[in-house]
């Protein structure tokens, strides 16, 4: 692994971010405004709320 690539707990949390959106982000920062938004955005559709976890989890 090169110092580009991401940790194993990030790809786990990616792939949970697909399946479920909030509980990557619930993984990522608990619960918080984010993990609200999340919910909130993948009952609008599905895809903005995958979108808004994958970027919560690259963020930090």
């Amino acid at each position: 692994m090169g110092p580009s690539d991401p940790p194993t707990n990030n790809i786990i949390k990616i792939l949970l971010a697909i399946l479920l959106p909030p509980v990557g982000v619930f993984l990522e920062v608990g619960f918080g405004l984010h993990f609200w938004l999340n919910i909130i955005l993948t009952l609008c559709g599905w895809v903005p709320g995958i979108i808004h976890a994958v970027i919560i989890i690259l963020s930090k």
